[in-house]
């Protein structure tokens, strides 16, 4: 039985730095050739500093901890798939921004599967905030419970 309950449920804020180290490392682990990520003195002319790439917020899970997400227990971590993963953005993230992210349950709900059995769908939204305050980010991911263990 699904526990709507959650719904609205946050985990603890958690801080995230903006270290141009690992931007690189990250735009050089996805391919990104963009020279902004590279040229400190070109991301300064172009984007008033070193931007983020895009996904780059995915690597906030390295920065939160088990509080820091909404209690998860009710799920069969066997039959977790990730369903989806979106980001918007407000104002640009840049190299020397420190953010405080903070997850909520937006969602909970079921659907019956194709080969039968009811899924169970959990969206989780990340709001991000700069130093200064201001929304700079909203992160969703789906995880997607199946209706029967996953086999290999």
């Amino acid at each position: 039985m699904m526990d709507k309950s959650i719904v609205g449920k946050t985990g603890k804020p958690f801080s995230m730095p903006i270290e141009w180290g690992k931007v690189r490392e990250f735009a050089r682990a996805v391919r990104d050739p963009n020279p902004v990520y590279f040229d400190p003195d070109l991301a300064k002319k172009e984007c008033g500093g070193i931007p983020i790439p895009v996904t780059f917020l995915q690597t906030s899970a390295f920065w939160q901890t088990a509080e820091s997400m909404p209690p998860l227990d009710m799920f069969d971590l066997r039959r977790i798939l990730h369903g989806e993963q979106e980001f918007e953005f407000f104002k640009p993230i840049l190299v020397g921004d420190t953010l405080t992210g903070v997850a909520r349950v937006a969602d909970l709900y079921e659907k019956e599967g194709g080969r039968g059995g009811k899924m169970t769908f959990l969206v989780v939204e990340t709001a991000y905030t700069n130093q200064r305050n201001e929304k700079v980010a909203l992160a969703r991911f789906v995880l997607v419970e199946t209706g029967q263990a996953v086999g290999g």
